[in-house]
Formats: C-alpha cells, structure tokens, sequence
C-alpha cells in the first residue's frame, strides 16, 4: 500500500477525532461563556429556561447538546436525542470539518448547504451571536475572522480577560467532572 493510500483511508478517521474535539470545545466553552460573559448571558435570556440547543454530525457523527438552566446558563447533557428545541446539523463529516478547520465560515457553510438548522429560525440567528461572540473571544484575531462573519469591536485587554475567564471556567468545568 502506498503512503497516498495510507493517507487517503486515514483522512476520514482524522477528521472524525479533530471535529470530535471541536464539538467538545464549543460545547463546553459555550457552557463557560454562559457562566462568565455578560453579553453571552444577556443574549440567552431571549431563550426558555430548558431549551436544549444541540449541534450534530449526521448519520452518526460527533455532537453536543446543552440546556439552559433556570438561571440563565448552560449545562451540558449527557446525551443527544431528538427532544432538542434547536438543532444545528452538519449534513457530513467533511462539511464540519471544513467550518471547524476555519477553512469555511459557519455563515458560508450555511449558504452552500452544508448544514441547516432544525427549529426557530429567529432563535438560530441568536444561537449564532453567542457563538460568534464566544469564538472572537477564544481564538485568536486572525483566526476569529475566518470563523466569524463580521469580527467585533473590542479592546484587546477586554479580549483577553473575557477569553481568560472562559478558558479558565472551561478548564474548571473539565476538572470538576462536567462531562455529558
């Protein structure tokens, strides 16, 4: 076998782990946010306590599902079935992974098919602006404007203490068990 077709038959199973991990990250930094980032907090109380949001690879692929609690943030779920208010799916590994890798905006993944959302289209554009907002204060500038449509205006000290805060409650969550 040569090493192309090496390469070619663990593409997939690569992409599978990196989308994996990118679904546990969102997941979970979307809980931290939820738990540190007023704005994020403030964009949330539009939802209903126990909606659950969920974001899933069809067939059987990688996802999350989180719920928002009575006091205005997120949990994880431990499991992903249909009872989700919002769903926003990927419709193959390859298409999530693009938008993950931040080769392909979540925006322009939309408008070339490769996902759609299961519910409230209004609670969808919503969904987005936390996501959005949690991503432009985790990642980097110059990857956060792959990732987002339009990056937002804010001081670079701003940035890094909201980004600060969310990785160190993810990590908090991690190591506490806060697992689904």
């Amino acid at each position: 076998m040569t090493l192309q077709e090496r390469f070619s038959e663990l593409e997939p199973a690569a992409q599978r782990a990196y989308v994996s991990v990118m679904m546990a990250v969102i997941g979970r930094g979307l809980v931290a946010a939820s738990q540190t980032d007023e704005e994020t907090r403030r964009e949330l109380a539009a939802f209903t306590p126990g909606m659950i949001i969920a974001m899933k690879v069809i067939p059987a692929g990688p996802s999350f599902a989180v719920v928002l609690q009575a006091d205005g943030t997120l949990k994880l779920l431990p499991d992903f079935d249909s009872r989700a208010t919002l769903t926003v799916v990927f419709k193959h590994l390859a298409h999530a992974f693009l938008v993950f890798s931040f080769q392909e905006s979540t925006t322009r993944a939309f408008a070339n098919d490769r996902l759609y959302v299961d519910g409230d289209i209004s609670q969808s554009v919503r969904l987005v602006r936390v996501l959005n907002r949690m991503e432009a204060l985790i990642l980097p500038q110059v990857i956060a404007e792959k990732a987002v449509k339009r990056y937002p205006a804010m001081a670079a000290s701003g940035k890094l203490r909201a980004g600060a805060r969310i990785y160190g409650r993810l990590a908090r969550n991690f190591l506490k068990g806060d697992r689904p």
